[in-house]
């Protein structure tokens, strides 16, 4: 499902997708195929502040207020969310071997689903290489001493060393840190989801044009914008 969002599908979409798979597993449990429909406990929450595309889209100050204030655990991570646009599932499933600092680039060669699954990229598109800025450089740099060792050299592992789950990431660290800077609706929920840091930088630095930039088109574009400037525009 979270996969599904962050390739661009829309929330209407993905809800007529899990109704589909509900639909198909509880006839699987009638014929005893499966002994548990596990699409029934996924819920798809919903979403607040939307922009008129679709898009939840942080502020500069929101932007500002989150690199400052973010968990130790995982403000590295949300630094490399706002300045490569890169997923979720890409981060969960980033390994060191794919951070070349002499190259100051970020490959891009597998992701880590739903059920914590290390695989290749959805589509040809999804293999790429992200160039670092500085302050994603320094903060990986950084990282280095500080991450636990794991088998499979994760970048962003969770404690234990496996791959992290996108629910504890969202549920006990994103959600609660959100709740704390003030970062919420009327109703105490995150004004904007993870899925929108991935916007943040691209919309930032094309604010002053009046345009908002496509966080792939971002990416393309980091190798010769230095996050110094980028800042500056925030």
């Amino acid at each position: 499902m979270h996969d599904m969002l962050d390739a661009g599908v829309s929330r209407a979409q993905v809800k007529k997708v899990m109704i589909s798979l509900r639909s198909i597993l509880s006839e699987a449990m009638e014929r005893e195929w499966v002994e548990h429909n596990v699409a029934t406990d996924v819920k798809l929450k919903r979403q607040s502040g939307v922009a008129g595309d679709g898009k939840v889209i942080p502020t500069k100050d929101e932007i500002r207020l989150i690199i400052d204030s973010a968990p130790a655990s995982h403000r590295v991570m949300f630094i490399t969310a706002i300045f490569t646009g890169m997923r979720i599932s890409e981060l969960r499933g980033l390994s060191w071997d794919g951070v070349e600092f002499d190259r100051r680039v970020i490959r891009v060669y597998q992701r880590a689903d739903d059920f914590r699954q290390i695989g290749a990229p959805k589509s040809r598109a999804g293999r790429r290489e992200i160039p670092m800025t500085p302050m994603v450089h320094d903060a990986l740099l950084a990282w280095c001493d500080e991450v636990v060792e794991n088998e499979l050299d994760l970048v962003f592992p969770n404690s234990k060393g496996n791959v992290q789950n996108y629910s504890n990431i969202n549920n006990r660290v994103y959600r609660p840190m959100m709740r704390e800077l003030g970062l919420v609706d009327e109703a105490g929920r995150p004004r904007f989801g993870f899925h929108s840091l991935r916007h943040a930088a691209a919309c930032c630095s094309s604010s002053k044009a009046g345009t908002q930039e496509d966080p792939d088109d971002h990416r393309s574009r980091l190798d010769r914008h230095d996050d110094g400037l980028l800042w500056a525009s925030l």
